[in-house]
């Protein structure tokens, strides 16, 4: 006869849930991924036709992009139409619902509206539906069924493939819902490499928060002029050490003709002719020529990162060989920009 003591039954139990539990959340990823594949493989066929269409008409629209849905599909609408205004795309999400009630005085025929339902027959987007055609305005639809009332009414049709849902009754919207989402930023990425989108036009956008931090260009950031640790050519290391220790960025920038950034001497370089008699010799005797530096619209995220690969700490910014500032990795980090 087998007994089991009731806190050996407990443990056992909970490792049968944690194992049920993980098992259920391989399921449900590798049953996403394979929804993915075939959207992926959709965009490569007959659906990238359709993709191209769709990305023309939002780049040439005079008005806005307007993304609508009701249930699951209004939520990813939210973030499609959240990633699009982020990036470039003047975007707005109007509820279908809300629609019906006012809402469509939002909606101008120069705008360009993206409707989701997966069924392609979601009550509540008739009355949008209807509006586009009365008033002529490009409708968008992102459906899985092209001969739906959606389907038909759009101008363009994103079709999405079928695909089996993760929950266990193929009911609840998982897998359909991550492919809609998807499909969005499929969409904004090809938008944002069709305008020409950059790294500091993200950043207009982000003003705030760490995320602003990195987007920030060496040329603001950097210490500018009598900040600066700068000596012409010529100057006796009696003097340049001075500036070293009145500065203390660790390093010392040289000026040749027409004030352009001829050489640098950093610690390290003191630190190799520490047995040497240096005083009396010029500035040239231990600079390093052409050192490494940046241009002020060089991300400070970028910066930093040359910093790290050539472990250096400091980097003058110059324009036309000329310094205009210098960077310390000391105030990137402090600036969140790491």
């Amino acid at each position: 006869m087998l007994v089991v003591d009731a806190e050996g039954a407990a443990d056992r139990n909970t490792e049968l849930g944690v194992s049920l539990a993980r098992e259920a959340g391989l399921r449900t990823l590798r049953l996403e991924v394979a929804a993915l594949d075939s959207l992926a493989a959709a965009l490569g066929s007959e659906l990238g036709h359709a993709f191209e269409a769709a990305v023309e008409l939002i780049r040439n629209a005079r008005g806005r992009l307007i993304v609508s849905g009701i249930g699951k599909s209004g939520h990813i609408g939210r973030k499609i139409a959240a990633t699009l205004a982020s990036t470039g795309t003047p975007a707005y999400f109007v509820h279908a619902s809300e629609a019906s009630h006012g809402d469509l005085g939002m909606i101008t025929s120069a705008d360009v509206i993206l409707a989701l339902s997966w069924s392609g027959e979601t009550t509540e987007l008739g009355d949008i539906i209807a509006f586009s055609r009365r008033f002529s305005v490009s409708l968008i639809a992102i459906t899985s069924q092209p001969d739906s009332t959606l389907g038909t009414a759009a101008d363009i049709v994103l079709a999405l493939p079928r695909v089996k849902e993760a929950c266990p009754h193929d009911l609840a919207p998982t897998s359909s819902s991550l492919i809609q989402l998807a499909l969005g930023d499929a969409l904004a990425i090809a938008l944002i490499e069709s305008r020409g989108f950059t790294a500091s036009d993200f950043g207009t956008y982000h003003p705030g928060g760490r995320l602003a931090a990195r987007l920030k260009s060496a040329g603001q950031v950097m210490h500018v002029g009598d900040e600066m640790p700068l000596v012409p050519e010529g100057t006796p290391m009696s003097e340049v050490l001075l500036v070293f220790a009145g500065k203390r960025f660790g390093c010392v920038g040289v000026l040749g003709p027409q004030g352009r950034l001829t050489g640098i001497v950093t610690d390290g370089d003191l630190r190799r002719h520490m047995d040497e008699v240096i005083l009396g010799k010029s500035v040239e005797a231990l600079m390093t020529p052409d050192p490494i530096t940046v241009a002020p619209k060089v991300l400070a995220s970028s910066a930093l990162e040359m910093m790290n690969r050539m472990r250096i700490t400091a980097l003058f910014v110059v324009e036309d060989g000329r310094p205009v500032g210098i960077v310390h990795m000391h105030d990137l980090l402090r600036d969140g920009v790491a």
